[in-house]
């Protein structure tokens, strides 16, 4: 299952002279992503390299800054979805020390930093979460507030009408038994607003 992070956690390597900063954090989107970049090189005007990787759905990038291509943005990026990480924005900030490490030293000294900086970064389980609305006549709502209470569901928003309107959130993954529950205790007279049957 995916996990995301809780918190940033850091690392720092000293290799053949260059220093490498290593930090992974959570982070929604691209843009969330670039400022923080941004931020890092306020941080560190003398770095030659700040390189980094996101993971967050349709919005990940593998970003080399000048090291030679495939060699720091994909392998961390690789070691963010080695991990099941979703979420998580991987940098690394480097200072040269004047010795070439060469395309397979790099790719080590990058995967390496963001490894080490993951070894003590809080992780916590994402969950899939699902937003379900449904009608039930009134003598039915102490029902499915039970329900709702008995899954551990969240209870967004009741309105009164002609019906009771309940909007419910809870875990994708639990959805399907949950309708199914409060489908057989209504006995057919629980309408579902979202499809769901």
């Amino acid at each position: 299952m995916p996990q995301t992070l809780a918190a940033p956690a850091h690392s720092e390597l000293i290799i053949k002279k260059s220093r490498f900063i290593g930090c992974v954090q959570p982070m929604a989107d691209r843009a969330s992503a670039q400022a923080a970049v941004d931020a890092l090189w306020e941080q560190h005007p003398g770095a030659a390299h700040i390189c980094w990787a996101l993971l967050a759905g349709g919005q990940s990038a593998a970003v080399d800054d000048g090291e030679p291509g495939g060699t720091a943005g994909r392998p961390m990026l690789d070691v963010l979805r080695h991990q099941d990480l979703e979420g998580v924005l991987a940098t690394v900030v480097r200072y040269f020390g004047g010795v070439k490490l060469g395309a397979g030293g790099l790719v080590r000294a990058y995967t390496d930093s963001i490894a080490q900086a993951l070894l003590t970064a809080p992780k916590v389980t994402l969950q899939r979460m699902t937003t379900l609305q449904c009608l039930v006549p009134y003598a039915l709502e102490g029902f499915v507030r039970r329900e709702v209470e008995s899954a551990g569901a969240e209870l967004l928003d009741v309105q009164h009408g002609t019906l009771v309107q309940l909007q419910i959130r809870l875990p994708e993954a639990q959805a399907s038994i949950f309708v199914q529950r409060i489908n057989d205790g209504g006995q057919g007279r629980v309408g579902w607003t979202d499809n769901r049957s």
